[in-house]
């Protein structure tokens, strides 16, 4: 045998440990060693145990894992013990609510309308005008003075025959300024009558024998064109007696000058516009005298108002241009008669009689009626209730008979 150690050495030499109380057999230690062999074996390249040993994260979540109900039930009761927690800290602690500041916006005020209805017209207008005298004027329809200038802007037009069947016209002005009115001409009884209705100054150039009676007699506001020629004008492109004009304004200081500052008068009643869906006097006829002189009306209903023609023509003012087309059409069949002269016409203006007022495209049938020469003209319906008319000018001619009168939807 050699010296070498035996390969079997190990089998059957003892093995001693540190401690006597350590000795293994040599059966028990081959037995050992088999035993690691196969445990070796089984565990094959496996790192050794220190490094396999799982996190406490792993484990943590083959924990949960293998207990997902316990897991759901912890996870509640956390979540209800934070609620809880919340609750508890917040329960008695006030809550302050900030009070926000109302936010500031400028108040934008509605301008107040400081506008009133007008005295004449019944149209808006700034009260000052309320103040002025209303203003009667005497202005010629013969052939020759037409176009007229200011017609279209007068608040109210009496219009009525004077000599050989030509008309006249008294036109009434307050709260509008035209600058050039006429031509302007003699005064007549009956026109005097119905301008002191108004408490109106009266301008005109001359008159009958009869009417400067009645102007005296009568103590007309008398602005006489006679007597106060600076304060009226001639125009050169027509020929006398046809070319006296004056502006409003320019009366106004003659008024202001004579004392004559304001104008005491009934005023009509008044109503907002209600035009009718369908025209029942839409076309209007007044057979006055002569083609020359006969007037027809066309209701136009975008402003509920009357286009006038005259002579079969539309009757222009010559101011503006535009066709005259008052708001109200009024007819009065007022008598009348030659004067004593067997000259001049005379109308029976205090009383009463028919009267046809057009308006909103349609008319009522009622009465005039004017209690004395300083009262004014009125209109009632057939109960005897006074027609409101509506704000604008009004036309109204006087007219011998209800034969003179035509109207059709």
């Amino acid at each position: 045998m050699s010296d070498e150690s035996s390969r079997y050495d190990k089998y059957t030499k003892p093995k001693y440990s540190e401690k006597t109380s350590d000795f293994i057999t040599p059966e028990e230690a081959a037995i050992k060693d088999q035993n690691e062999s196969v445990e070796n074996e089984n565990l094959g390249d496996l790192p050794p145990p220190s490094l396999n040993k799982p996190s406490k994260i792993a484990k943590l979540k083959s924990w949960i894992k293998h207990h997902r109900i316990i897991s759901i039930i912890i996870l509640i009761i956390i979540i209800f013990i934070l609620l809880l927690t919340f609750y508890l800290t917040t329960k008695h602690q006030p809550v302050i609510i900030q009070k926000q500041k109302p936010i500031s916006h400028p108040l934008i005020a509605k301008p107040k309308s400081n506008l009133v209805p007008s005295n004449l017209t019944g149209l808006m207008v700034n009260p000052s005008f309320n103040n002025l005298p209303v203003t009667g004027v005497m202005i010629e329809n013969s052939l020759f003075a037409r176009p007229q200038s200011g017609l279209g802007s007068a608040g109210v037009v009496f219009e009525a025959l004077t000599e050989g069947g030509i008309t006249r016209f008294l036109a009434l002005y307050q709260d509008t300024q035209p600058n050039n009115v006429g031509p302007i001409r003699s005064a007549r009884p009956y026109f005097v009558s119905w301008d002191l209705g108004f408490d109106a100054p009266y301008a005109h150039v001359g008159g009958s024998p009869q009417a400067l009676t009645d102007i005296t007699n009568w103590h007309v506001k008398d602005l006489n064109q006679f007597y106060n020629g600076s304060y009226f004008h001639r125009i050169t492109s027509r020929q006398a007696p046809h070319n006296v004009y004056t502006a409003i304004s320019t009366l106004n200081q003659l008024e202001a000058t004579d004392g004559y500052t304001a104008s005491q008068f009934t005023h009509w009643v008044r109503k907002a516009d209600s035009p009718l869906k369908t025209p029942t006097a839409g076309k209007i006829n007044f057979y006055i005298s002569s083609p020359e002189y006969n007037v027809s009306y066309t209701y136009d209903p975008t402003t509920d108002s009357y286009l006038r023609d005259e002579a079969g023509a539309p009757q222009i003012d010559a101011n503006t241009n535009q066709q005259i087309n008052p708001k109200v059409v009024i007819a009065i069949i007022v008598p009348y008669h030659l004067e004593s002269d067997q000259y001049h016409l005379y109308y029976q203006t205090i009383g009463s009689g028919a009267a046809y007022v057009f308006q909103d495209g349609g008319v009522t049938i009622g009465q005039w009626s004017k209690a004395s020469n300083n009262a004014q003209i009125l209109f009632t319906n057939a109960n005897g209730k006074p027609i409101a008319l509506n704000a604008g000018q009004t036309w109204i001619t006087a007219l011998g008979s209800t034969n003179s009168i035509s109207y059709s939807p």
